[in-house]
């Protein structure tokens, strides 16, 4: 973890502090005896937990849950925690030296797995595996998957939350939909795991409930593969674009990164997120189908090359057509020049008619083009930028898509990523002034969003 907040820093401490007395069996009181912990059981649930995240490593992280949830169901609360202490250290996909990050998630997984064992003993779930009594075991297994979530997601919301990416309330909401389901298929498998642990068949077939878990990875590993290439085929086509219209290199970039910025502060699930985040790297694609002459030009442009130009979302939307994944990225890559009042292109659409995911794009489009360098303009300062979108909000911009944009960069500031390049290539604005709307912007950052309908800014964008 490099640059670590330090109230991240001090949640880590915090959830190490928490953790450290669930791997200790409660102090018995003076009349009862103390715990026996049931190494024979816990031993091998944790060589084979360890087991599964060493070969999962980070891509494929969760895939010795089956087993977490096993160990659940068939142990004490602190010797079930002890279980996934050695598998949340030993974890592939983390640096040797990031003491940090495997502290954190150990932490994770004991109080989860703790808090998700205490609820099951509490409901006589142990006693119900033992004596295989259906439905019952259902239902106390299931309550303990409810707890394992609750505590797994709240603490990585608390985490994100301290970092500064996302409002904790929110962060949750996102995280506990989208780790229930698969969690819950887990405790299924874990249940049947901690049936056939306690029957007369052993330990041994038990481990053959691992087997269909194992498939569906590789599954997963497979359209993950197919996600890899969709991402660099991607990458690739941003590089093209960037390569060609040198002048705006590391726009796409840029664009990208403040529709991320606007999607979450609107709420978005991380999906949506993504999907935004796309169609920002992508919405200038369609430029690899326009004239280089033409991108590259430095006098006026005539009504004949205007009209060329403003071909390139529609190009766009045909070269990304073959990627499945990009279903709404591709309505905003064709409509990000459209216009709430309906003067733009390349269908005049009006109002909500434009995709919401396009006036996204629109928005950091634009703010981009004004905060950065190009060869017939200086930048523009960021507080000069916002008060020109703010100025044109309801007539170009969605104005919702606007406030997301000051309340995103108020909280975060602006710090677009450095992209390699040569001399010529544009960077953007000192960021380090402050955003909120200011009075008596300057002329010149007016006439940007003004020529919207010209060809300097919105023709070459």
């Amino acid at each position: 973890m490099e640059a670590v907040p330090p109230r991240a820093r001090a949640t880590v401490a915090c959830a190490v502090l928490g953790a450290l007395p669930c791997l200790f069996p409660v102090l018995p009181a003076s009349h009862t005896p103390v715990p026996h912990t049931p190494w024979a059981t816990v031993l091998p649930l944790a060589a084979l937990y360890a087991g599964c995240e060493r070969l999962g490593g980070r891509r494929f992280a969760g895939t010795g849950c089956p087993v977490l949830l096993a160990a659940v169901l068939l142990l004490p609360p602190s010797a079930a925690a002890l279980v996934a202490l050695p598998g949340a250290l030993l974890a592939r996909g983390e640096r040797p030296d990031d003491v940090l990050r495997r502290a954190w998630h150990a932490a994770q997984q004991v109080l989860a797995v703790w808090t998700a064992a205490h609820v099951h003993t509490a409901l006589g779930g142990r006693a119900v595996v033992a004596e295989c009594r259906f439905p019952a075991a259902l239902g106390c297994a299931a309550a303990a998957v409810v707890a394992f979530c609750l505590v797994l997601t709240a603490l990585d919301a608390g985490i994100r939350a301290c970092c500064g990416h996302v409002s904790l309330s929110r962060a949750w909401r996102g995280l506990f939909c989208r780790t229930l389901a698969p969690v819950a298929v887990h405790g299924l498998a874990g249940l049947m795991m901690a049936v056939l642990w306690r029957s007369p068949y052993g330990p041994v077939t038990a481990l053959l409930v691992l087997l269909p878990t194992g498939a569906s990875w590789w599954a997963y590993a497979q359209y993950d593969r197919e996600r890899a290439a969709h991402r660099a085929t991607i990458r690739a086509l941003v590089q093209a674009v960037d390569l060609k219209d040198g002048y705006t290199r590391g726009h796409s970039e840029r664009v990208g990164q403040a529709s991320v910025m606007i999607a979450r502060e609107l709420g978005m699930d991380d999906e949506r997120v993504e999907v935004l985040r796309f169609a920002g790297l992508l919405h200038d694609v369609g430029k690899l189908g326009v004239p280089t002459r033409l991108l590259r030009k430095d006098g006026p442009l005539t009504d004949e090359e205007r009209r060329v130009i403003e071909l390139h979302p529609e190009y766009g939307h045909e070269m990304v057509r073959g990627i499945s994944f990009l279903d709404e990225a591709r309505a905003a890559i064709l409509h990000h020049h459209e216009r709430l009042d309906g003067s733009g292109y390349p269908y005049g659409l009006t109002g909500d008619r434009i995709p919401e995911c396009a006036r996204v794009v629109a928005v950091a489009d634009a703010f981009d083009a004004m905060t950065s360098t190009r060869s017939y303009r200086p930048a523009r300062p960021v507080p000069a930028a916002l008060w020109e979108l703010r100025r044109c909000a309801g007539a170009q911009f969605d104005p919702r898509m606007v406030t997301a944009l000051v309340r995103a960069l108020a909280r975060h500031g602006w710090h677009p990523a450095v992209t390699s390049g040569d001399d010529r290539m544009p960077q953007p604005s000192d960021t380090s002034a402050p955003v909120p709307g200011t009075d008596g912007a300057p002329e010149q950052a007016r006439a940007v969003l003004r020529a919207a309908a010209v060809p300097r800014e919105h023709s070459r964008r």
